[in-house]
């Protein structure tokens, strides 16, 4: 058993049997006795435990006295039993990327670095793979790809597979497939009593339908059977836009037009962006435009002439295959959207079922003269994501606790700015919430739909689980029946009443 002990202040506290961070001793050697001999322990002031607890937004982050990287399965299970047993409370940690703040009320907890448990597995008939619960995306899309096979994943490189499994999950790959989470076909699960079942649809199907849409309230994911495919198309292309801000009703126009109510074709997917590039507009936030196709060496000029039409003032096309993907949108492993930089990053998500344009004009406004007041925020960035559906749509909505899936984009603005104090912070909350306020006026309906794995914190349970009362009683009565102690309440937890 490795245990890897800090330099500073630690080292004369692990000359004994136990340890404390905050006057309540915790016996270190009692949990290393209890997992395998590759597992590792980090405590404060290594670099193992830097690295664990680094979080890509520094906002509202969890506090941890000690992190556990489990090398099998089964050290998660004993690292729980350890917690429950010392009353600690604990946190999984994959990607690192859940910018949550309600993570916060984790304090000095155990975190549980899932980095080494990042298998992927291909089953002798090709048709699913076991993934490791560490696995990020790159490592899944890669040693598929390799097999000439491919699943869906998000599109960020450097976010795992479970972790937005768990909240649903998009992915280029969804108008084919379905969500991340509707590839599962069972998962092992560590309960907060620190046993280990195995969830599927024949067995434990109460928590199988849970865990697919509000998985993080429920247990740690230590593996997944996943449904994977043969590659169908290897090529992709894509044509980027970029205009200036006068142009923003006329983009999300011919989105309407070309595609109403987000019915484009299962090959198609399109982004839009609003952010700052202060060398080609000193004044105002540019939108960007990508629209990418599946199976083709160049977009089809059906989809790419309306928005030449529109007069960008650059257009850039190109192809390659589908794993280049995050490459082309600056969602890879080596990007800044995969670096831990010490900024805080916090999302306002909303769920459309069309682009209001004049709400996203309004919005606009706001984003740009906010981040010309605020020069802190003008990093920021507005990002509207259209994915293809038929796949995702075809499938019950009951079926999950995955509740959205009728709505046609997903929005979020991205606040991002350096860490300076409660004021800055403040004034960050207003500003996304203000865009989102003005976001949801344009839905023109009741109900504010947040997606779950991009959600700021402050939203409610039916915002991130959806308004039907039995799922919301649903929820609660499993809560209460798998977590009755609520120690997987960190993360977006569900109501228990």
């Amino acid at each position: 058993m490795e245990v890897i002990v800090a330099v500073l202040g630690w080292v004369a506290q692990m000359m004994s049997p136990s340890s404390s961070a905050d006057g309540v001793s915790f016996d270190v050697q009692n949990l290393t006795d209890r997992l395998s001999s590759g597992a590792q322990v980090y405590l404060p002031g290594t670099n193992g435990f830097s690295n664990a607890t680094l979080r890509w937004s520094s906002l509202d982050t969890p506090s941890f006295r000690m992190v556990v990287a489990p090398n099998v399965e089964n050290d998660v299970a004993e690292t729980i039993k350890y917690a429950n047993g010392m009353n600690i409370p604990y946190l999984a940690i994959t990607g690192g990327h859940g910018a949550i703040t309600t993570v916060k009320n984790v304090h000095d907890g155990i975190g549980i670095w899932m980095k080494n448990l990042d298998s992927v597995e291909i089953a002798p008939d090709g048709s699913t793979a076991t993934i490791g619960g560490g696995a990020l995306s790159k490592v899944v899309i890669d040693t598929l790809w390799a097999a000439g096979k491919q699943t869906v994943t998000g599109l960020c490189h450097c976010t795992s597979i479970l972790g937005p499994g768990l909240g649903g999950g998009h992915g280029a790959l969804q108008g084919r497939y379905g969500l991340i989470s509707d590839q599962f076909v069972s998962m092992n699960v560590v309960l907060s009593n620190g046993t280990m079942i195995t969830v599927e649809e024949s067995e434990h199907s109460d928590l199988w339908w849970a865990m697919r849409g509000a998985g993080h309230n429920f247990g740690i994911v230590t593996s997944v059977s996943s449904k994977i495919y043969d590659v169908l198309n290897p090529n992709w292309a894509y044509t980027s836009f970029i205009y200036t801000g006068d142009k923003v009703t006329d983009v999300f126009d011919t989105i309407n037009q070309l595609f109403p109510s987000g019915t484009q074709p299962v090959e198609v997917l399109t982004l839009v962006l609003f952010l700052n590039n202060y060398d080609v507009d000193p004044t105002k936030p540019l939108v960007v435009f990508y629209v990418l196709q599946e199976g083709v060496d160049a977009v089809d000029p059906v989809y790419t002439t309306p928005f030449q039409s529109l007069g960008p003032v650059m257009a850039v096309p190109g192809n390659g295959p589908y794993t280049d993907i995050p490459t082309w949108i600056g969602e890879d492993i080596d990007s800044p959207s995969c670096m831990k930089l010490g900024l805080v990053n916090i999302r306002f998500p909303i769920d459309f079922e069309f682009y209001n344009t004049t709400a996203l004009q309004s919005a606009y406004n706001l984003f740009a003269t906010t981040t010309q007041e605020y020069p802190a925020l003008n990093n920021s960035a507005f990002l509207f994501e259209g994915y293809s559906l038929q796949a995702v749509k075809e499938i019950s909505g009951e079926s999950s606790a995955f509740p959205f899936r009728q709505d046609n984009y997903l929005v979020s603005p991205l606040i991002i700015y350096p860490p300076s104090g409660t004021e800055l912070d403040e004034v960050a909350f207003k500003f996304g919430e203000g865009l989102r306020q003005i976001l949801y006026i344009g839905t023109q309906r009741e109900e504010l739909h947040t997606y779950v794995n991009y959600a700021y914190g402050d939203e409610t349970p039916k915002n991130w689980y959806g308004y039907e009362q039995w799922r919301q009683s649903q929820l609660s009565a499993l809560k209460k029946t798998y977590d009755p102690l609520g120690k997987f309440s960190f993360y977006a937890p569900i109501g228990t009443k």
